[in-house]
């Protein structure tokens, strides 16, 4: 007779999903809040899914989501950086 052990379900870490869903969000609908959103619980996600011993999964998702949270905010960046030299040139060159 064969003994059988139930072996303890693996779950996906609820902060990785949302961490996804942020990450994408940022993309289409709200790039500044969506992409703090997705960078904050991309770390959080990393960490329960770090402590949690194997009982949580889901780090591809939080990586996912930092990725697309980490990329938004630097095409932020780089957009208010090239509105400001813009303006800064533009009024250069009407000084002029």
């Amino acid at each position: 007779m064969t003994e059988y052990y139930p072996q303890e379900q693996v779950q996906t870490s609820t902060l990785a999903i949302v961490s996804l869903v942020s990450g994408i969000v940022s993309w289409f609908l709200l790039p500044l809040i969506g992409s703090i959103v997705a960078v904050i619980t991309g770390h959080m996600a990393k960490r329960e899914i770090r402590e949690s011993l194997g009982k949580l999964s889901g780090d591809g998702l939080a990586t996912a989501g930092l990725v697309l949270g980490y990329l938004q905010l630097a095409l932020i960046v780089l957009g208010i950086c090239g509105g400001i030299i813009f303006f800064i040139f533009m009024f250069t060159v009407a000084g002029n």
